[in-house]
């Protein structure tokens, strides 16, 4: 099969790769649509220290099963199609014994750890499969991933009505974010230094937006949700936040990036500063957020190639041009 090959930080390449076969209680998934995030840009550059070398990149998809392994007692089936998530959790150290998996101490994810779906195949927990409703599409299926990791995010955040949210960033996770937020009846403020990008944001749910914190209506948050993983904006994010606000980090840096913030602002105001990693027990829930309609996904997919231009997108998404991007690998019909 065809598959997008990161050889080593900088090294990318599309080339054979020998047809995946399930293990026991595993499914082999043919991609339908793969989407490309934040996260594959820092593994890309070498920066994403989880993720060994040589690898397929790819952990937000949805596609059909193809084949189905020994023990797989979940009742799918070949031609079932399925939404996955990506976790991969082991179950037994003390962080997933206390009900984080998602901070699992030996943690790992498909396309991050293991060969993902960038790809015409890939061999997949069948546990981790979902089915898709029908009237989703496999591109619809593809950004199921990143709202569950939205929804847990807004877990970890909180956030009640009448509430000021600042988010800062209107990619995919800035949009997706703004939905929720907008659905739990906060007033949402969106920033991004990309201006036509904000449209998109009022017309999900944003009720101002700008491209900058200094240039919004409103000056002060209860909360503030950074989505871009920079610490300028985080450190923006911060100032804009009222006593008692919270700070929730949830884009990714760099492992070596650092901001500067100020510990007797922290203590005088009461501020909370919140992480949120990946997904936790909500997958499922964002499978119904997307089937409902309650998340929008289709205005987020911007770009759609096939597998061979997997370079060439993965620098549009670098360069800032694009929302959501997706590869349609060709496996799945």
């Amino acid at each position: 099969m065809r598959a997008v090959v990161i050889e080593k930080p900088g090294d990318i390449s599309v080339r054979d790769v020998p047809d995946p076969a399930p293990g026991p209680g595993d499914v082999v998934v043919a991609v339908g649509a793969c989407g490309l995030c934040g996260t594959d840009l820092h593994i890309a550059a070498g920066e994403f220290p989880p993720s060994p070398y040589p690898l397929v990149p790819g952990h937000e998809f949805a596609g059909v099963v193809a084949e189905v392994g020994p023990g797989v007692t979940t009742g799918l089936q070949v031609g079932d199609r399925v939404a996955v998530d990506p976790s991969l959790f082991c179950g037994h150290c003390r962080q997933c014994r206390r009900g984080r998996g998602n901070l699992c101490e030996n943690w790992g994810a498909i396309g991050d750890t293991v060969d993902g779906a960038f790809a015409e195949y890939v061999a997949v927990p069948a546990a981790s499969c979902y089915r898709l409703p029908d009237e989703l599409t496999f591109a619809q299926g593809a950004v199921i991933e990143p709202v569950s990791c939205a929804v847990h995010g807004l877990r970890r955040l909180g956030a009640e009505p009448g509430e000021r949210v600042l988010v800062l960033g209107a990619g995919t996770m800035g949009l997706i974010m703004t939905q929720l937020l907008a659905a739990a009846g906060a007033r949402v403020s969106v920033v991004d230094l990309a201006a036509g990008k904000l449209p998109l944001a009022t017309e999900l749910g944003a009720a101002e937006v700008a491209a900058s914190v200094p240039e919004l209506p409103t000056q002060r948050f209860d909360a503030a949700v950074d989505v871009t993983g920079a610490p300028p904006a985080l450190e923006a994010a911060f100032g804009a936040l009222d006593r008692g606000g919270r700070l929730q980090v949830f884009g990714v840096a760099p492992a070596e990036a650092r901001i500067a913030l100020s510990p007797f602002r922290i203590y005088n105001d009461e501020i909370t500063i919140v992480g949120s990693m990946a997904v936790l027990h909500s997958f499922g829930d964002a499978v119904g957020l997307v089937a409902s309609g309650q998340v929008r996904t289709e205005p987020l997919v911007s770009h759609t190639v096939g597998l061979e231009e997997f370079p060439a997108v993965l620098d549009l998404v670098r360069s800032g041009a694009t929302i959501k991007a997706q590869v349609a690998p060709g496996g799945a019909a």
